[in-house]
């Protein structure tokens, strides 16, 4: 089962190596990975996407809330979250059809195209992941993907619930 764990923890050298060797050390993987200060320079977040049971994840949890970096882990799965991940795509659409196709795509999905040329286009797509998949899926059938970058899941608790220190 998919799981997205909030991580609260100090911006300091070695860190975000000292949280991914738990994951390492036990041999869980992490499915994705996004991390960035928060509005106080001194600390970051990190919202880490990862497979596992109840019992893995309670795992998981425990072990990172022992370092020192870090102030507070929260598993945002089960309670109401927003959860978003941005995608970079670059295409080749070479005749005008394919232009065509590539754009009323772009206006489906309210994506955005960053950068264009003679046959590419640079697409930018924010939401879930179901509608990134299903946005790359669409536009094979119109266009050549050259290639695409994608931030991982980001995510915060819906409400009053915030993970401070």
């Amino acid at each position: 089962m998919k799981r997205i764990i909030s991580v609260l923890m100090e911006n300091a050298p070695g860190a975000l190596s000292r949280i991914v060797g738990v994951f390492s050390q036990r041999g869980y993987n992490v499915d994705s990975l996004c991390v960035s200060t928060t509005d106080d320079d001194s600390l970051s977040r990190l919202t880490i996407a990862t497979q596992g049971d109840d019992k893995v994840i309670e795992q998981i949890i425990k072990q990172m809330n022992k370092l020192i970096d870090v102030l507070k882990v929260t598993e945002l799965t089960d309670s109401p979250h927003v959860e978003r991940e941005l995608m970079l795509v670059k295409v080749v659409a070479n005749n005008e059809a394919s232009r065509n196709d590539v754009m009323r795509t772009v206006d489906i999905f309210r994506a955005k195209i960053l950068d264009v040329s003679a046959v590419n286009y640079t697409i930018e797509l924010t939401g879930n992941v179901d509608k990134l998949d299903a946005f790359l899926v669409t536009l094979k059938h119109s266009a050549t993907i050259l290639e695409s970058a994608r931030t991982g899941a980001c995510g915060l608790a819906r409400g009053e619930k915030a993970l401070t220190p």
